[in-house]
């Protein structure tokens, strides 16, 4: 069975989750394509980080919407992993990217790369994330048909397939008005009883809304019967995070063809041996 590798917020055991470095390690670890998630800052920049607030992947502290770009761009968000950053790789300054920079690397990949976008939400579902990711997309001649970017940097010409994804049913909906159901991911995890959403995360994929099913290597374990009721209406399943040859070899018996993984080197290797 060929998998296919997504790094998740790049190669994010090598360097620091959603850095220049982190990307183009990913690159470099043939990765077929990368995983990030998106934020807004108080000037309306998008900007590649997890949190809302930069104190877990930083020296600093703040809200990301409360600050803008150029604050950001002051803050090391590489130091605290602790792996020294190679010069080919950018300064600690160039480290934070934004989405359009991350189209650019992305582009110098010599190679087609898929790009799976996350978008982050609380309670509350706010379309100004949404609404601001595709008119970047647009602006690099993105289009919902076929939902791929072809974009020059330089000499290099870089082909680049885009899909969406959330854990928020209404961020999943929204987008369903914008791209095809094949480039759309409903992600799911383990949660007690008291998560209102899960019943709607899996209605979606049931539906067709989302024809990419997202669970966790927790939630894949221990729902398999959910697995296999979408695989045999022709869902996609793009498990996180598959770091382990266990890990993997449940992935695989379960018929999972998307692996997002915080070592996609290491996943690439356990894929060759196997054949």
């Amino acid at each position: 069975m060929t998998a296919m590798i997504f790094a998740h917020r790049g190669s994010s055991a090598a360097y620091a989750e959603h850095t220049r470095a982190a990307y183009l390690q990913a690159i470099a670890d043939g990765a077929d394509g990368v995983e990030c998630d998106l934020h807004l800052t108080a000037d309306g920049a998008l900007v590649l980080l997890h949190d809302e607030d930069i104190s877990r992947t930083s020296n600093s502290s703040g809200a990301v919407a409360k600050m803008t770009l150029a604050q950001l761009r002051a803050v090391d968000f590489s130091s605290w992993h602790g792996s020294a950053i190679p010069p080919e790789f950018g300064t600690t300054a160039e480290q934070l990217l934004t989405l359009a920079e991350l189209l650019d690397i992305l582009s110098t990949a010599s190679r087609p790369m898929s790009l799976a976008i996350e978008f982050k939400y609380g309670g509350h579902f706010d379309p100004a994330l949404v609404e601001a990711a595709l008119d970047t997309l647009r602006g690099r001649g993105w289009s919902p048909e076929t939902s791929t970017v072809v974009h020059s940097v330089g000499h290099a010409v870089g082909e680049i397939e885009v899909s969406f994804m959330s854990f928020h049913p209404e961020a999943v909906l929204f987008l369903a008005q914008h791209v095809a159901a094949e480039k759309l991911c409903a992600l799911l995890e383990v949660v007690g009883p008291e998560d209102r959403l899960q019943w709607q995360r899996q209605q979606l994929v049931d539906d067709g809304v989302a024809l990419l099913a997202g669970p966790g290597v927790q939630y894949l374990r221990t729902h398999l019967g959910d697995v296999a009721r979408w695989l045999a209406v022709g869902r996609t399943l793009r498990v996180w995070t598959v770091d382990s040859a266990q890990d993997l070899e449940l992935c695989l018996g379960a018929g999972v063809t998307q692996l997002t993984s915080n070592k996609p080197r290491a996943l690439r290797e356990m894929l060759t041996e196997r054949h």
